[in-house]
């Protein structure tokens, strides 16, 4: 039922990617079974000229290596405890990514429950990065991996009935990025995760 989407599709530009994105699958094969969630928020990141993006200035390092890469490409990086996945946008040596920020679960629920927590209401379980990679069993090992590839892949979804923009969350820091619309979710999705400035 779940195949990757062309390659091709990786190669829109980074407002637009981030906007398309919302409404696709995020795809999982774990020996245990399929994980799958739909993409319902994300956030696009216009590399040297945005201040709050990893690679503003073209800063080259060790973890933003991969966003120098061609389309398509996995970024993961660690924040705090959490692993949180970007989509690499733009042309090879363009840092441009987008951040999936949450997903609605798909399939695999049980497994993905048992990621996140018995405790945890099926709500809390993927409606923030951190969270959502931690429910589909994503970690830092997938660095530099293809989205188009298995076994983890974003499959073609069935779209938003609405997509919705506005600022970004957590940057308060990048200037005048802060006020930037470039975070896009489904109008009205109980897993679009909480806006904090």
């Amino acid at each position: 039922m779940y195949k990757p989407i062309d390659k091709d599709f990786f190669e829109l530009p980074v407002l637009q990617l981030a906007r398309e994105l919302v409404g696709q699958y995020i795809v999982h094969e774990r020996p245990e079974g399929l994980l799958v969630a739909r993409i319902v928020e994300t956030e696009a990141y216009h590399g040297p000229e945005d201040r709050a993006a990893h690679s503003f200035g073209n800063r080259r390092t060790k973890r933003t290596e991969v966003m120098f890469g061609e389309p398509g490409m996995v970024y993961t990086y660690q924040m705090h405890t959490h692993t949180l996945m970007n989509v690499v946008s733009g042309p090879i040596g363009t840092p441009h990514a987008v951040l999936i920020r949450a997903g609605e679960p798909v399939e695999g629920l049980e497994c993905m429950k048992g990621n996140r927590g018995e405790h945890l209401r099926m709500i809390d379980w993927t409606n923030g990065p951190g969270k959502l990679s931690k429910a589909l069993g994503v970690t830092m090992k997938y660095y530099g991996h293809h989205w188009g590839d298995e076994p983890l892949f974003i499959s073609e979804g069935p779209g938003a009935q609405r997509v919705e923009s506005g600022p970004r969350v957590g940057i308060g820091n990048s200037g005048e990025a802060v006020h930037y619309p470039w975070r896009f979710y489904e109008t009205d999705n109980p897993y679009v995760s909480k806006y904090r400035p």
